[in-house]
């Protein structure tokens, strides 16, 4: 039995899963819970062992998967946007001591990714590309079961190379760059356009997001057949990119905003392979994902068996 956590920005999972694969229990709490990180902390050992006691094994390993930069060989928490106060913070550390069960943590698409490749969509791939769109925009490699890594073992941030630094938005990204693919196809993007170009009457109300915005468009609502081909546009572009960077042998596509993949599929199937026509690729190598909302704690499981398979080795940059 594996330890699961998955750390988000608006909510913090916890899991207990099968070596094979299968969650045991799960439990969740919001992320914004007052008291930073050290409450977090103490929630997570408490919902850990809330699992351990509702399947009756503990856990002999906690894999942890986080949204944001994470530095995957010391356990620390980076600057991450959504996470406020936690930046430096020990994670791995102070869980297994929280605990006294060894932890390993990667970024949360990486986790997904390792998830997808042996348990979902890139169970045939070798070179697999899998890609997170929701409030944000992640991106993983998983190279013949490996995750591919940049200096210091760190993820590289794919979903926030520039696709048009002078075009549509204003201002920049908390990346540092204007233009970034998050800053014009993640989830927020998608619906701030929309209202941006809505009337008073069709704008979307607070709380609203994407899922409405496919629903305006699978009822013939114009703007919001603009908005889809708009976020169809801007994927592609960062989805063709990547391919000609890596050349992958499957993508696959998760997240929230690939809820509504019956619209959004068809159209990146069409356009990404025309945008990068040095590479073979073909349209059926760009699917969705397959283990859907269980894939970050899956992953994060995952997460724990990569890193006892393969160590990891980091060489800190020049």
């Amino acid at each position: 039995m594996l330890g699961a956590i998955d750390i988000g920005g608006s909510k913090i999972a916890v899991a207990t899963v099968r070596e094979s694969g299968q969650i045991a229990a799960r439990r969740a709490v919001p992320t914004s819970l007052p008291g930073g990180p050290e409450a977090a902390l103490r929630r997570i050992v408490h919902l850990m062992r809330e699992c351990e006691t509702e399947c009756d094994e503990k856990a002999s390993g906690i894999g942890i998967g986080c949204t944001g930069p994470v530095d995957p060989a010391t356990g620390v928490i980076g600057n991450v946007d959504l996470l406020p106060g936690w930046m430096g913070f020990p994670l791995t550390a102070e869980l297994q001591q929280a605990t006294g069960v060894a932890a390993v943590m990667e970024n949360d698409a990486d986790a997904a990714a390792l998830a997808e490749s042996a348990w979902g969509a890139g169970t045939e791939s070798r070179f697999f590309l899998y890609i997170t769109v929701g409030t944000g925009i992640g991106v993983a490699f998983v190279q013949q079961g490996r995750i591919y890594r940049g200096a210091g073992g760190w993820h590289p941030e794919m979903g926030h190379h520039t696709l048009d630094a002078s075009g549509e938005v204003d201002g920049p990204c908390y990346c540092g760059a204007r233009g970034c693919w998050e800053s014009l196809a993640a989830g927020p993007a998608l619906a701030a356009w929309f209202n941006a170009h809505a009337s008073p009457s069709d704008k979307l109300r607070e709380s609203a997001g994407t899922r409405e915005i496919f629903g305006l468009a699978r009822s013939s609502h114009e703007l919001a057949i603009r908005a889809v081909e708009r976020e169809a546009h801007y994927l592609a572009i960062g989805l063709a990119n990547l391919v000609t960077i890596f050349c992958p042998d499957r993508l696959a596509l998760g997240g929230g905003v690939m809820e509504s993949a019956d619209l959004l599929l068809p159209r990146l199937q069409h356009l990404v392979p025309s945008l990068c026509r040095l590479i073979p690729l073909h349209p059926s190598a760009i699917t969705r994902a397959k283990l859907g909302e269980d894939a970050p704690l899956l992953g994060a499981a995952r997460v724990w068996q990569h890193r006892v398979a393969e160590p990891l080795e980091t060489q800190p940059p020049s």
